[in-house]
């Protein structure tokens, strides 16, 4: 080996400086963190021991089923031992009660697996925009089509999408003018089902006389308000879905702070001191309308595929304003 050789030498680098490049090679700044897309913070489930409860649960259901079981096959046999054309008759309404309870439960299983569906598509999407990724930018286009691509109200949208998703490169823009053509006209929408039933809730509240009815009607109205959004956003809500949906929102509004009022808040909606001279009706009625209204902005945070950037969300601003004036939304005029 012949040639010139550099002398060995020691090179100190401060703390805190950075190594220059030789060739003067400068780093674009990244992209800020607003345009980036959160998840809804709903904390997971991550003990996978051995639960006793679960085990009661299903022996005490595989009992009573055993039970069901033997005390129709009994009653039919009965009715054989009196009458055949009884016998045929309760034998046919047994299976008639079966094949509706088969149905039942299989609506049940698919609004489960809907909903799970909505949560992996918001992951994939928020990992599409975050991370640029081409793959997770396919997947979620795919699944949002197959979701919203038979649908009246977002025909339009979708066709528009398929017409100009071959011009865009770059995925993450991709998902955006998905997002900008399909489910903000969905948002719209959203919004008005959360202003009508946290105007019911205000009203109820204000009307009803006993404490106990108010439960059972600010319940009803919020589950309900539960299976419109879960239904305008894709999903197939059924009992157990809706309960399900109804537990994550609750988590999600835990974590976040959601259930908190303050009197800044109060103060906001019907201005300073002024409900100190209403009655104390409207004021339970406000605050429940209120509440009624942080449910709604959750549920859309749960339901919707595509996570929203912290600075597009919609706040409880215009709907604490239609709160307060009890004015229905007016409705855009078709031609």
């Amino acid at each position: 080996m012949t040639g010139n050789h550099r002398k060995p030498a020691a090179f100190v680098l401060d703390d805190g400086e950075k190594p220059k490049s030789r060739h003067r090679i400068e780093f674009d700044e990244q992209e800020s963190a607003g345009d980036l897309v959160a998840l809804p913070q709903v904390p997971r489930r991550t003990s996978k021991g051995f639960r006793w409860g679960f085990v009661l649960v299903s022996a005490l259901a595989s009992l009573l089923s055993l039970w069901a079981g033997l005390t129709i096959t009994t009653l039919i046999e009965d009715f054989f031992a009196r009458s055949a054309p009884l016998g045929w008759l309760a034998l046919g309404v047994a299976g008639l009660a079966g094949l509706a309870a088969l149905a039942i439960i299989f609506r049940e299983i698919w609004g489960l697996a809907r909903l799970r569906r909505i949560e992996h598509i918001q992951e994939i999407s928020a990992r599409a925009i975050n991370l640029d990724e081409t793959a997770a930018a396919t997947e979620t286009i795919n699944s949002l089509e197959s979701i919203y691509g038979n649908r009246s109200d977002t025909a339009w949208g979708m066709k528009t999408f398929r017409d100009h998703k071959n011009d865009i490169m770059d995925p993450r823009d991709r998902i955006r003018l998905l997002d900008r053509l399909v489910i903000r006209t969905l948002d719209e929408e959203s919004h008005r089902i959360i202003a009508r039933r946290a105007r019911r809730v205000t009203l109820l509240t204000t009307v009803t006389p006993a404490a106990a009815l108010d439960i059972v009607f600010v319940t009803a109205q919020n589950l309900r308000m539960l299976r419109e959004l879960a239904e305008l956003y894709g999903g197939r809500p059924s009992t157990l879905s809706t309960l399900k949906l109804a537990r994550m929102v609750v988590a999600h509004l835990a974590v976040t702070g959601g259930l908190a009022l303050s009197d800044n808040l109060i103060q906001h909606l019907v201005g300073k001191g002024l409900l100190g001279k209403l009655s104390a009706r409207f004021g339970e009625g406000a605050v429940n309308g209120i509440l009624t209204s942080r449910i709604g902005l959750a549920a859309r945070d749960v339901c919707r595929p595509v996570p929203e950037a912290e600075s597009t969300k919609e706040t409880l601003g215009s709907l604490l304003r239609e709160l307060v004036t009890l004015n229905e939304t007016k409705e855009q005029k078709t031609p």
